[in-house]
């Protein structure tokens, strides 16, 4: 018979549950008890809704973070973190976001709050994690507490409980040494505490353990190898059975190194890597067991399940019990249920699967293998109905879009002269000062905001009525910018919702959910737009905004749009055509947009690709064709403006030393990045690389609700400077301010016009 389970299930709740619960801790507003009952109630709603599963994950849910809770899980805290009072609960928060709930005891013991961890994203997707840190010095000391509650909780509900770990090596590639120490020397002492974790839960009756390993998809030098096999053969003696789980990419090289190693099994995504599944099934010793990830984890499309039954009917009747059935990866990255979607249209709506959904189709898979397709024939038949509705559907291709892309040329990507010619002119028309401030576009989406929209979106609130409120919120931001002194100007992006949905709302090609929600990072949720047809612009999004924002002061106010990859990697993307085709459509879309802005007299214009590195496949050996296709786009949609005209991009938290070069040919003329969590790390690429245009390192985490002083900005200014040119350096936060308070962003902002007026200052 074959075995079903899954890797991880979404952990904030169909209806973002833990997302407002978080946040009502943090203010004070509800109790430490209270947050920890609402965890263990969605854990119990979480494990329900898996109970047909032979297995089901124990240890996936976490209050931010699954690499926070193993580095507290190994006992692994920064000095900056330990010695306050309060329980585990509250140093999690601190390492988190850079302190707790908002009571008095907590502002007591932790004052301003402590740095926040730094937090960059989960191999190539739009999670964010808090990233482990280590020194020669750090010791590791096993807290068995977190696992231990959620497994007890588990095995009372009847629950065939599977804890799942991040696996040691992954751990520790993952993590960032905080001195000039080898991060591979602390493997042994890491080892110690992962064999007393297998103790543990041994001693609590657990069979199985899904160690996740997910970086045996990238490329891994000799001596990571070598780690593989020393510290899995540090596992040999131990009395519960570990499936070793791999997702996101293909073995490839690494495939006879994970079927090689000691372990009872081994999960294989076979939404990237279907191709090494019968490999695997060859390599892999008789008494181990083969995890196909068969459905696929990441995206929302249903899975053609007669085209999988086929190809896995022979790989069942090879292996029999030793074939487990599973999603590709945790599912984490999609949203809980499409029963709750009522004004999804019902064409679309019957080519989709959330979790739940995913889930019912592994039950199908499995019910077909264990007792034959007539047993789900039912099932089957309206799956493939669905699969051949949405081939077949008008709404899917557009000939006119299709032409469009036929067209694109090299010259639609180019500006008409060089930077330095454009940056003289650019400097002639907007007469910005030395270490000119601006933020990133958006500010707070206050409480009157979010109620304007909702009642817009419930027809309480007429389109007249609507755009009053939005006018009268970009007003409140454009004079609390110019009290503040800033050099650039934004709107405030009151009237949008998301950075991608927004757009997409705009878009044909483009689906909505109404609870589509995954998690980004920590209380953050976002509802990706759903990418199903050819992608075109019916008329101008931004203009009207942007102008009527421009009409309010003589300061520059940039146009804010969000650039075609980004929309792309944050979208639930259709995959009936390669991602460039999707890509290079959005780019046309845009472009459109841009110039209309340009038209309208905006003369500084950003286009964030925030996330251009996310899409980055995870060997490097590939990453060239991504690159090449990725700037391509970028450069599609900015550079058919005019040399005044200035265009900006922006990137948040993600490492870009090893493509800077690729940065570097998008040509923006001023690119804006996260550095203050990294400390200024992320500009270590400019030793040795001369970037051309201006760049804005982040200098205010906005991720944190800590308020940087004065001096402290000052400071990473200053490393900036030695490494980019001042002349070409600009003052702003590394990210948008929506997340945050007015009463957080006022200090935060003033503190940071004031170090740039600083600099001015000691630059004379």
């Amino acid at each position: 018979m074959v075995t079903t389970h899954n890797l991880g299930f979404p952990r904030i709740g169909a209806k973002r549950e833990l997302k407002f619960g978080l946040e009502r801790y943090w203010k004070g507003e509800s109790s430490r008890a209270e947050l920890k009952a609402l965890g263990a109630e969605l854990r119990a709603r979480h494990w329900a809704n898996q109970r047909d599963l032979d297995l089901a994950p124990v240890g996936d849910f976490a209050f931010y973070d699954q690499m926070l809770d193993m580095s507290f899980t190994l006992g692994n805290l920064p000095a900056r973190v330990q010695g306050f009072h309060g329980d585990a609960l509250d140093n999690y928060f601190r390492m988190a976001r850079g302190r707790s709930a908002a009571g008095a005891d907590d502002h007591a013991a932790c004052c301003g709050g402590v740095a926040a961890g730094e937090m960059t994203k989960w191999f190539d997707t739009n999670y964010h994690y808090i990233v482990p840190e280590f020194t020669a010095d750090t010791q590791f000391n096993l807290d068995f507490s977190r696992l231990s509650e959620q497994l007890k909780e588990a095995q009372a509900q009847g629950v065939r409980a599977k804890p799942v770990i991040v696996g040691p090596l992954t751990y520790l590639w993952l993590g960032k040494a905080k001195d000039d120490s080898d991060k591979l020397a602390l493997l042994p002492r890491l080892m110690a505490v992962y064999r007393a974790l297998l103790s543990h839960f041994n001693a609590l009756g657990v069979e199985w353990v899904q160690i996740d390993e997910p970086i045996l998809v990238m490329e891994l030098d000799q001596v990571w190898r070598d780690a593989f096999r020393s510290a899995y053969e540090g596992f040999e003696q131990r009395s519960v059975k570990l499936l070793l789980a791999t997702y996101f990419g293909q073995l490839k090289d690494n495939l006879d190194l994970a079927c090689g190693l000691p372990v009872d099994g081994l999960h294989i995504d076979a939404i990237n890597a279907r191709e090494e599944v019968a490999q695997a099934a060859q390599k892999l010793p008789a008494s181990s067991v083969l995890s196909v990830g068969a459905i696929n984890g990441r995206n929302i499309w249903k899975t053609d399940l007669n085209a999988v039954l086929d190809w896995l009917t022979p790989l069942a009747q090879q292996l029999g019990e030793r074939l487990w059935i599973a999603p590709s990866c945790s599912l984490l990255h999609v949203p809980v249920d499409l029963a709750s979607e009522e004004k999804l249209g019902a064409e679309i709506r019957s080519w989709l699967a959330f979790a739940l959904q995913k889930l019912d189709e592994v039950k199908v898979l499995a019910t077909a293998l264990n007792e034959g397709r007539a047993a789900v024939a039912a099932e089957l038949d309206a799956n493939a109905a669905a699969i051949a509705a949405r081939r077949s559907s008008p709404r899917v291709n557009n000939p006119a879009v299709k032409a469009a892309i036929a067209r694109i040329d090299a010259n639609l990507g180019n500006r008409q002269h060089a930077y330095a010619e454009r940056a003289a002119k650019q400097a002639a028309l907007l007469k910005l000062p030395a270490f000119p401030t601006t933020t990133i576009g958006s500010f707070p989406q206050t409480a009157e905001i979010r109620h304007a929209r909702s009642q817009f979106k419930a027809g309480a609130l007429d389109d007249a009525g609507y755009q009053v409120a939005m006018r009268a919120e970009i007003e409140r931001s454009v004079r609390e910018q110019e009290k503040l002194g800033l050099d650039v100007l934004v709107h405030g992006e009151a009237e949008r919702n998301d950075m991608v949905e927004y757009f997409g709302e705009q878009l044909d090609g483009y689906a909505f959910s109404q609870f589509g929600w995954v998690q980004s990072y920590g209380s953050r949720c976002v509802k990706p737009p759903i990418l199903f047809g050819d992608i075109s612009r019916p008329k101008a999004m931004t203009v009207e905004w942007i102008t009527y924002a421009q009409s309010l002061t003589d300061k520059p106010m940039k146009g804010m749009l969000t650039g075609p990859v980004t929309i792309l990697n944050w979208s639930f993307v259709r995959d009936d055509q390669p991602r460039s085709v999707s890509c290079y459509q959005l780019a046309l879309a845009i472009r459109e947009e841009v110039l209309d802005l340009e038209k309208a007299g905006v003369r500084v214009i950003q286009i964030d690709e925030a996330a251009l590195r996310e899409g980055l496949p995870l060997r490097r050996a590939q990453w060239g064709e991504y690159l090449r296709w990725a700037v391509e786009s970028f450069r599609i949609t900015a550079n058919g403006v005019q040399d005044e005209t200035q265009i900006h991009t922006h990137m948040c938290y993600s490492e870009f030393n090893d493509i800077i070069a690729s940065i570097a040919d998008m040509d923006a003329d001023v690119i804006t990045i996260e550095t203050s969590r990294s400390d200024m790390e992320l500009l270590d690429a400019f030793d040795h690389f001369r970037y051309p245009n201006e760049i804005g390192p982040g200098v205010y985490d906005i991720h944190s609700p800590n308020i940087p002083t004065q001096d402290h900005i000052v400071q990473l200014m200053r490393k900036a400077a030695e490494r980019i040119p001042a002349q070409r350096l600009w003052v702003n936060p590394d990210c948008g301010l929506k997340t945050r308070q007015w009463a957080e962003v006022i200090p935060a902002l003033t503190n940071m016009v004031a170090a740039a007026k600083a600099l001015r200052s000691q630059a004379q």
